[in-house]
């Protein structure tokens, strides 16, 4: 008997439970790849069973093999490579027991494809709610399979599941529908031409050329061509397929299933539907639950992100006290020590978030809101699905962009993930709050609306305008063929399965540390090297240049540690960097220190407060912020002899961070989450380009 494991994969439609039951099949044991040549997600784990491996697939979830989105495209590519190394031995399609005829649809061209293939029933318990009688017997003998029924709450049914995986199963060599015909000439050329032994695969070839990855251009070109010598027609033929395997499937259904009539579940989720989904309430509800989710996100990530901040400053401050002095220890404590912590201060973040997420879509609300917005996103390029990510962004784009996973569209998705993070972010709440106490007067309108509050309240206004209007203006440029529809179906309300919701908070958070964490470390440690070091004797003899220039001030005092701090900035590689893009950043009203700040707060938009108070000697004890305040409002623009922080100044700089793509860890992520980095480049051309405009327009204005 071989040692090599078992490789099986998991097929169903969306809604039908196949991630539930994936999830108890694998545990922890997932790991996410990339299906080869495709850019798509690959989700796998890994069980034991008597001693025996078996690696696990989760294929997206499809209505039929024929595909309608990217991510099924996979689908028949995995089922039909035979040369591929995880082919599979076994397949699983899970349906769902309460919509049996739609769902055999898939599992009836799945089975004609010729391999081994266990119907696993979902939902049952819904399904007998609901009325229905199952025959399992007369199930697998009308359909020719192996029947088990699994309990994707409970984890009843898994045990057997385990077992039969491994026991032999041959795949039916008895079509169930003969698909000769519809195309009799075209199936055994192909069938010579690629050494196949089963009809089904080969006529597939032909309805899918042009879609399979693992195809040459040859081997393409040659089906096309046989394709057009014998009238294949592939749409039509594809409806008659559709159609008559649907009449096959109802008859057999009459012998299998029985409905004594009772109340129907889908009859109580209709009422419900009725409230949630109305055209106003359904807006109102929607809302209130926005607000109490974002709320939360933000009272209950806060204390656990100020514990983690705090954990990695001690850590940094302990490596500076105790490791050996050297630049080894100040890379560790000044570029890795706090890398790290600009990952790991994240995942508060992510897993409430994507916890309120695995419980919006286990209990069925999801789906109902994605219905209820998708009218109103698509006039902006958008679809109902957009929404999620779109106010996740309010709270940090990260999580934000990976909650886009879902978007079955391409473009849809792609467009989503470009405009969100105009969404103004948690990250830019510390530079908002400093320049509208420098420039916005503390004043009130009617006696109760502060002036500055309004202030901020508009900075997320504009946000969100610049993400609507981007995705109107990407809308027009994406010339695509593929046209995008929204079908869904709206799954029954059930409370949330918790060990789901718990393996979505791991593995989203170990998604994100062990991929765009590896991305956000390296630039961290780049920008620490860029601060750190300088050119010339300038920043070799830095600390004597700052006695001479300071001789009143004693060494080792906080004012002289300030001023040395600043002068080294000044004249490190960033310092260089920031006098260099001077010329381009005056017509906005900013000087080299504030361009010292623009490049380093590309690491996190915060960072920004922080290198302003350095930049003006500002000692790092100092926690008073009007002492901040007071030397940013005494600063002088050498240009003109005026206060530096003007009302222009100050506007022009929130508009530029309010447009701004000056987040890398944001940019690791669309890096991720598209496989590529022209769409974080372009990104980020476009949105400072943007910001720019606005800034540029805003100082020329005020000033």
């Amino acid at each position: 008997m071989s040692n090599a494991p078992l490789h099986v994969a998991l097929v169903g439609n969306p809604n039908a439970g196949k991630t539930s039951i994936f999830n108890l099949l694998t545990g922890m044991n997932q790991k996410v790849g990339n299906f080869p040549g495709v850019t798509m997600d690959k989700i796998s784990g890994t069980f034991r069973e008597n001693g025996a491996a078996a690696n696990v697939i989760d294929l997206p979830g499809t209505y039929s093999i024929y595909p309608r989105s990217m991510d099924e495209r996979v689908v028949f590519d995995v089922l039909s490579d035979k040369n591929a190394h995880d082919f599979p031995d076994k397949i699983v399609v899970i349906a769902d027991a309460s919509n049996l005829e739609r769902n055999l649809l898939l599992f009836s061209e799945i089975q004609d494809l010729g391999l081994p293939t266990i119907l696993v029933l979902s939902m049952l318990d819904v399904a007998n709610r609901s009325g229905l009688n199952i025959d399992l017997r007369a199930l697998e003998e009308e359909f020719n399979t192996t029947v088990l029924t699994v309990n994707g709450r409970t984890g009843e049914g898994i045990p057997e599941l385990k077992k039969t995986l491994f026991e032999d199963l041959s795949g039916s060599t008895e079509l169930f529908y003969d698909i000769n015909e519809l195309s009799p000439e075209i199936i055994p050329v192909i069938k010579d031409k690629f050494a196949l032994e089963n009809d089904y695969v080969a006529y597939q070839y032909a309805q899918q050329t042009y879609s399979k990855s693992f195809l040459s251009n040859d081997e393409k070109k040659f089906i096309a061509d046989k394709k057009v010598q014998y009238n294949f027609c592939d749409r039509q033929f594809q409806t008659t397929e559709t159609v008559e395997r649907y009449k096959i499937i109802r008859d057999k259904l009459t012998r299998i299933v029985t409905k004594t009539d009772l109340e129907s579940t889908a009859t109580r989720n209709h009422k419900i539907d009725k409230i949630l989904t109305h055209k106003i309430y359904g807006y109102l509800i929607f809302f209130v639950i926005l607000f109490a989710l974002f709320q939360s996100i933000f009272a209950w990530a806060e204390p656990f992100m100020d514990y983690i901040d705090f954990g990695f400053a001690k850590l940094s401050s302990w490596a500076k006290t105790y490791l050996p002095a050297g630049v080894l220890t100040d890379l560790i404590a000044e570029g890795i020590i706090p890398g790290l912590g600009g990952v790991v201060i994240f995942i508060p973040q992510i897993a409430l978030l994507f916890a309120f997420i695995a419980i919006l879509e286990e209990s069925g609300y999801m789906a109902r809101v994605v219905f209820l917005m998708d009218k109103i996103m698509r006039k902006f390029g958008l679809n109902g699905k957009s929404v999620v990510p779109l106010i996740s962004g309010v709270a940090c784009a990260i999580p934000a962009i990976m909650a886009a996973r879902n978007i079955e569209s391409w473009k849809d998705r792609i467009i989503t993930i470009f405009v969100t993070p105009f969404m103004s972010c948690s990250a830019r709440l510390p530079v908002y709050a400093i320049l509208i106490a420098l420039v916005i007067p503390n004043d009130y309108v009617f006696g109760i609306l502060s002036v500055q509050g309004l202030a901020l309240m508009a900075l997320y206004l504009i946000g969100f305008l610049g993400a609507i209007f981007s995705a109107l203006l990407l809308k027009k440029i994406l010339k695509m063929k593929e046209q995008s529809y929204f079908i869904m179906e709206l799954p029954i309300y059930r409370w949330p399965k918790w060990k789901n919701v718990w393996i979505t908070i791991f593995s989203k958070s170990k998604t994100f540390v062990f991929e765009a964490g590896k991305i956000i470390l390296a630039i961290s440690i780049i920008l620490w090297v860029l601060a750190s070091y300088g050119p010339g004797e300038a920043f070799d003899h830095a600390e004597q240049r700052v006695v001479e220039q300071n001789p009143t001030v004693g060494i080792g005092s906080q004012e002289f540690d300030a001023l040395l701090s600043a002068y080294k900035l000044e004249n490190s590689y960033a310092g260089v960097l920031g006098k260099s893009i001077e010329p381009c950043i005056r017509p906005l009203g900013y000087d080299w220190k504030i361009g010292i700040a623009l490049i380093t707060s590309f690491a996190a938009r915060e960072v920004f407060v922080g290198t302003i108070a350095t930049i003006y000697s500002v000692g790092s004890d100092v926690e008073d912020e009007s002492t901040i305040k007071d030397k940013l409002r005494a600063e002088i623009n050498p240009y003109t002899g005026k206060p530096m922080y003007s009302i222009a100044l100050g506007v022009s700089l929130m508009l530029f961070y309010a447009f701004a793509m000056q987040c890398m860890s944001t940019l690791a992520v669309v890096y991720r989450e598209t496989k590529s980095w022209k769409w974080p480049l372009l990104q980020l051309i476009y949105m400072s380009a943007v910001a720019y405009i606005f800034a540029f327009i805003a100082y020329q204005l005020l000033k």
